[in-house]
């Protein structure tokens, strides 16, 4: 559960966003079929070089990247039992998890290349819905679910250990700094793991609810919630809140080259330089609020926002371009080679394509 705060500025559209948002991730509808299970989803997106993987209602979809023709679909039959929104991931060994927010719960292994599954059977231990991506690592796969438990499987699907009490929704992707694991929840709270023991240490009240993932830096890991804060928190739990947004923040933050993006509910965009405590730009508002987590490519930042836009801007905020995608885009973009992808909510297709000038490649809507 959410819990909201009065703020002065906070008007009735943020509000209204931020219900929509916690509602529609909890409520998606079960419709199935093309075009009518996409108005109610509010889209996972995973890339390679040669595929996009959309999750989106009923389906995984593979989209080829040069063509943005359908692959394949997953499950190739509409299942009521199964919905996809969660953001995918690709592990080094080949496979393509998903969770699915469906009345069984599933946890699944698609094959990249034929969208087959890898595993015997789905993992379906878990009690809640699957919003957050699991995290790999040291050959184990560590999943949270919106039940506040952390489950740890092998890379077989297979439940290797009891699962991590952890309480509070779960709804992003643990990181991990290469000794400990960092788990957000929406209670407020976040969590320091030993692999090595499995035990977490006292969870680190950071007074708002957090729907987004760490960002790792050097010595400790960047987090920002519903306080409006950004606070950097080391692996003994010790922690300091570096700046204050205007307003609740959503989306992970981006850390490049010593700089912190991150972007708030209020629709600014921000640039931290970490050595120096300072802001490297005045505010940056682009046309409404941002959820989704900044892409930095280069010499190019890229952010979606709730009215439809994705914007390319450069390290001094100067817009190189600028399109009107249509729809609301909360979903975070993504890079597969030179190609930008976006995933928009209620638009006319499901996933657009843009190069590095800007140019729209292609649009992908599922057939029925």
């Amino acid at each position: 559960m959410l819990f909201f705060r009065s703020k002065s500025n906070f008007n009735m559209k943020k509000i209204n966003l931020v219900i929509l948002l916690a509602l529609g991730a909890i409520l998606l509808s079960a419709c199935s079929g093309g075009r009518a299970s996409l108005v109610n989803t509010w889209p996972g997106l995973a890339a390679d070089d040669v595929q996009a993987y959309l999750a989106s209602g009923s389906h995984i979809y593979a989209v080829d990247v040069v063509t943005g023709k359908e692959v394949w679909r997953y499950p190739a039959e509409t299942d009521s039992n199964i919905i996809f929104y969660a953001n995918p991931i690709l592990t080094s060994d080949g496979q393509l998890l998903a969770g699915s927010e469906g009345n069984n719960h599933e946890l699944v292994s698609i094959d990249p290349e034929t969208g087959k599954d890898n595993w015997a059977a789905p993992f379906t231990g878990a009690e809640g819905k699957w919003v957050g991506s699991p995290l790999i690592f040291n050959g184990a796969i560590y999943a949270p679910n919106s039940d506040g438990f952390l489950y740890i499987l092998d890379m077989n699907g297979e439940q290797v250990s009891d699962p991590i009490e952890l309480g509070g929704a779960l709804w992003s992707a643990p990181v991990t700094d290469g000794s400990y694991i960092y788990v957000t929840a929406l209670d407020h709270r976040l969590h320091i793991i030993n692999p090595a023991t499995g035990s977490a240490d006292e969870p680190i009240d950071l007074g708002g609810a957090i729907p987004g993932s760490p960002a790792v830096g050097e010595g400790g890991v960047y987090v920002g919630s519903f306080s409006s804060n950004i606070e950097f928190v080391s692996p003994n739990g010790n922690h300091e809140v570096l700046t204050t947004a205007s307003n609740w923040i959503w989306g992970s933050p981006t850390l490049d080259n010593g700089t912190l993006y991150y972007a708030d509910l209020d629709g600014t965009l921000y640039s931290l330089d970490i050595a120096s405590g300072k802001q490297n730009w005045d505010a940056v508002k682009p046309d409404g609020p941002i959820v989704a987590s900044p892409l930095v490519v280069g010499d190019q930042i890229y952010v979606v926002t709730e009215s439809g836009s994705v914007l390319a801007l450069d390290p001094d905020a100067k817009v190189i371009w600028e399109k009107a995608v249509g729809g609301k885009l909360y979903t975070n973009p993504v890079l597969s080679g030179e190609t930008l992808l976006v995933a928009p909510y209620k638009a006319e297709f499901a996933l657009a394509a843009y190069d590095a000038t800007g140019k729209q490649a292609w649009t992908f809507t599922p057939e029925k």
